[in-house]
């Protein structure tokens, strides 16, 4: 897997050096963080900037490039064992996927649920994520209404998001609980609204049509955390 970026490579040779496999500089860099570097790694390779912008498609790799060892997905027993999950239905976009494992990691989820895909791009959420999504296991499970079935059999609590919901602030959370936000375009769709325990919504000062998936789930995550 291959990362790049600043503050996600500094992040990765402060708390996770030995995923580094290879260091790739585009340009040269402090002396004693070079130093720190060769610390980790025997392997630091000094490349132009037509190999640096091959090897991140293009991105802004501010002078920082490796290859790293792959992160890897948590298997949903595991992330199930939890007692706050973030759920992700249909979601798509790495931008704000990235976000929400921020906001999740920040405030104290166990994990995160990307459901009703097949795939996803690990590579892209772990850049977008800042590297939060070494700290907070993810999961991918494909069939929602499966998912959603198991998780209240074992005590959860199912909330969804909508702008139909119940305000937020009125809202007491069980313990057991897992949030569910609906994909960009679409939201929670009939079949996972009725699986739902309670529909929440963020109550806004001024008129608005909505909030961005990833701006309204930090809000949620927030308002699960601290009531």
């Amino acid at each position: 897997m291959i990362i790049y970026g600043k503050q996600l490579f500094l992040h990765l040779l402060k708390h996770y050096p030995s995923r580094i496999k290879t260091v790739f500089l585009p340009k040269k860099c402090d002396t004693k963080l070079f130093s720190h570097i060769a610390n980790v790694t025997q392997k630091i390779c000094n490349i132009d900037e037509r190999k640096a912008q091959a090897l991140c498609h293009g991105g802004n790799h501010q002078g920082f490039i490796a290859e790293i060892e792959p992160l890897e997905l948590t298997p949903f027993s595991a992330i199930k064992q939890g007692s706050f999950l973030v759920i992700l239905d249909e979601v798509t976009d790495v931008g704000n996927i990235g976000a929400i494992v921020r906001s999740a990691y920040a405030f104290g989820a166990d994990g995160l649920i990307l459901s009703g895909m097949k795939t996803c791009n690990l590579e892209a959420i772990l850049r977008t994520s800042s590297a939060a999504a070494f700290e907070l296991p993810i999961a991918l499970v494909p069939s929602t209404k499966d998912m959603l079935n198991e998780l209240k059999q074992i005590g959860f609590t199912l909330y969804g998001a909508d702008m139909d919901g119940v305000d937020v602030q009125k809202v007491t959370f069980a313990p057991k609980r897992a949030l569910i936000m609906g994909s960009e375009g679409k939201g929670l769709s009939p079949k996972v609204k009725e699986r739902l325990d309670t529909v929440v919504s963020i109550k806004m000062a001024r008129a608005f049509d909505s909030l961005n998936v990833s701006a309204a789930a930090a809000i949620l995550c927030d308002r699960i955390a601290n009531g």
